[in-house]
């Protein structure tokens, strides 16, 4: 068994409950300041909500759409030691209403990253988590790189037009194809996987650089952007794929960590133009009731039977095209709870 480096993830990652109250809602128990932060409100219809400690609170972006980065002084108003207040924007805070907030921690404001051809405005890394944030302006250029600051070749990389009309969610995953620099596919859709060499320019990034292409959606002459990459870390997350068997008794997917946030989407075959879907450990009763919530939807929070959420990975539980239709590839984002073996496990002594 592999060895962690991050024996309580809870420090880097963790899901906060909460009750709107229509007003001003501080809310604590996060464990650490949150440098990105989800919110989605499980009760309603309502946008995902995204704010990040670089583009500063009061700033959001919706995943479920492609509108450009918003303004609003009820959203998410301030980052805090332990948690963050929101004011009574409805995504955030209608009163009565059961919400989720999945926050990561990256490394506060950050500073310019000047390894690529375009320097990025700031970039807040956290190398032990294997998580940075990235802002910076386009240039319109094939083959222009950004510096990400991980230190490793990312596994994961999310790209959101800020500014003008916005666009689509751009996000390479490596595991989506055998040529993962050449595909993208969008966070913001139900679309499949697609081949385009304006995103990525047909380039895989490195341990330093993602690489461009000139298309607006990710690199616009003096447009806004922001980033988000993500490199596996052994016991606290892990960025893989599976395929389906299209039977009530599905796949299972070992991790080396128990979840707490699994992220899914068919990336070939008939469950590539499926939803998105959002598991994690705070909203559910008991296997195998975790309830779903969907990245590119406003849909309330869906109850329907879909995986056991396990010490080490996790198991399809329905035949269904979301997550498990016959011989479909399926891409995962998942993030740890705790992992299967702490750093100082010692076979020889626990034998």
């Amino acid at each position: 068994m592999a060895y962690t480096t991050i024996d309580d993830p809870t420090i880097y990652f963790n899901t906060k409950l909460y009750t709107g109250n229509g007003g001003t809602n501080a809310q604590t128990g996060v464990g650490f300041q949150p440098d990105w932060t989800w919110i989605k409100n499980r009760s309603g219809a309502d946008n995902h909500a995204l704010y990040d400690a670089l583009r500063g609170a009061n700033k959001n972006l919706v995943s479920n759409n492609t509108n450009a980065e918003g303004s609003q002084s009820d959203g998410l108003t301030a980052f805090g030691t332990d948690g963050f207040t929101v004011g009574a924007d409805g995504a955030v805070n209608t009163n009565g209403n059961n919400f989720v907030a999945w926050n990561w921690k990256a490394n506060g404001s950050g500073s310019a990253n000047t390894a690529g051809s375009i320097n990025t405005t700031a970039t807040s890394v956290n190398t032990t988590a294997g998580f940075s944030i990235s802002t910076y302006s386009g240039n319109n250029t094939s083959g222009a790189t950004i510096g990400h600051g991980l230190g490793v070749k990312p596994n994961v990389i999310i790209i959101k037009l800020r500014s003008g009309n916005g666009g689509y969610w751009i996000t390479y995953h490596d595991k989506v194809s055998s040529a993962p620099e050449t595909d993208y596919v969008a966070l913001n859709s139900t679309d499949a996987v697609a081949d385009s060499n304006v995103f990525w320019n047909d380039t895989a990034p490195t341990s330093t650089l993602i690489t461009l292409g000139n298309d607006g959606w990710v690199n616009g002459s003096s447009t806004t952007h922001v980033c988000y990459a993500f490199a596996e870390k052994t016991g606290y997350s892990k960025f893989g794929s599976y395929k389906g068997n299209g039977n009530a008794n599905g796949t299972f997917i070992y991790l080396g960590f128990k979840p707490a946030l699994v992220i899914l989407k068919g990336a070939s075959g008939s469950g590539s133009t499926e939803n998105w879907s959002m598991y994690d450990n705070k909203r559910t009763g008991f296997n195998v009731d975790n309830n779903v919530l969907y990245p590119n939807a406003n849909s309330a929070e869906g109850t329907s039977d879909d995986i056991d959420l396990l010490s080490n990975g996790f198991k399809i539980r329905r035949a269904t095209g979301l997550l498990n239709d016959t011989a479909v590839t399926y891409i995962y984002m998942a993030f740890a709870e705790s992992p299967l073996v702490a750093s100082n496990f010692n076979p020889t002594t626990a034998r």
